[in-house]
């Protein structure tokens, strides 16, 4: 996700602004934070409720906490949570806040630099909210320049833009057929999104720890989405004898019936490599002609604004992983 990298950048800044301002030996015995330290540090950790992060911010003012530091933990808030619309609304305030910043004011910035490649990367997804395709490449660009430290962070926007314009022109054909992982016969995806609303391809492999932590999680919303009518397929990438095996134990541990179908990619016109899967989990939601609707995260907040738009009584279930 974007946030590991700023966060880590952040932190690492945060430490250093707070070394700055202490000035005890290294011998001496460490002092009790004061209250704005303390402060300062609720309003840069708080990732709960809005509610929550109101009653932080409230604190940190009463404290004679910046507004330049309130304004980066919000950001850090919502890059967190991975709330592009509510990053995309801060806009406006970090254009005014551009020429009022003060480096001595910063929480989590210690150089210019970091902050107005902040700023770009916020008019990037701006951007990319409106599908201003040229706007973004233009601010995203700006950011890598003024923060290439920060690169990794502004990257993921890249390569989701790159994805949602090349599955603009992918058409599934739904008369090819796959081997099924139980029991070895062919089937066809047409066969499978009969009178369905439509499809989801689950990509994963037994290999993926990530895969197997959210295995139960996959088959509470397999479940749940099988009950609004879409189709729910699931695809590991191998068909050696050993990731057959192992996906079939991994399989077995969520009961006698799993939902939905469980396949095998072609080795000849991959399935994955056409729509660009390059890390597991991933879900594709496709319509009934065959567009893709959703690649991606199953986390993501747009997969569910997409199927919503198939169904408006879809919701997202109640996750056991922590993850989710």
């Amino acid at each position: 996700m974007r946030i590991s990298a700023i966060v880590l950048l952040s932190a690492a800044a945060l430490t250093l602004a707070h070394g700055a301002t202490n000035d005890s030996a290294s011998d001496s015995p460490p002092s009790n934070p004061s209250k704005r330290d303390v402060a300062l540090d609720h309003l840069l950790s708080e990732r709960g409720s809005a509610q929550a992060l109101d009653s932080v911010i409230a604190e940190a003012k009463s404290c004679g906490i910046k507004e330049q530091a309130i304004l980066e933990a919000r950001f850090l808030y919502h890059v967190d949570r991975n709330e592009d619309e509510a990053i995309a609304a801060m806009l406006p305030e970090f254009i005014k806040q551009r020429e009022l910043f003060k480096l001595e004011d910063s929480a989590i910035f210690s150089v210019k630099e970091d902050w107005l490649a902040v700023n770009e990367y916020v008019q990037a997804i701006a951007a990319l909210e409106k599908g201003d395709k040229d706007a973004f490449k233009t601010h995203i660009t700006e950011a890598f320049w003024l923060s290439p430290r920060q690169a990794s962070a502004f990257a993921p926007q890249i390569e989701r833009m790159r994805l949602e314009d090349s599955m603009r022109s992918v058409k599934i054909d739904f008369d090819s057929k796959f081997i099924t992982l139980r029991e070895g016969d062919a089937v066809s995806l047409s066969s499978l999104i009969q009178n369905k609303k439509a499809m989801i391809i689950h990509f994963w492999s037994p290999n993926s720890s990530e895969c197997e932590a959210s295995m139960p999680d996959y088959a509470l919303t397999a479940q749940n989405l099988t009950g609004k009518g879409i189709s729910m397929i699931s695809i590991i990438p191998d068909g050696t004898q050993k990731i057959i095996t192992d996906a079939r134990a991994m399989i077995q541990k969520l009961g006698l019936e799993p939902p939905g179908a469980w396949l095998i990619d072609q080795k000849e016109n991959s399935l994955m490599r056409e729509l660009r899967v390059q890390t597991m989990p991933v879900f594709v939601l496709i319509s009934n002609e065959g567009k893709i609707l959703f690649n991606g995260e199953p986390s993501d907040d747009e997969l569910w604004k997409a199927l919503n738009k198939i169904d408006s009584q879809i919701a997202r279930p109640t996750m056991t992983n922590s993850s989710e």
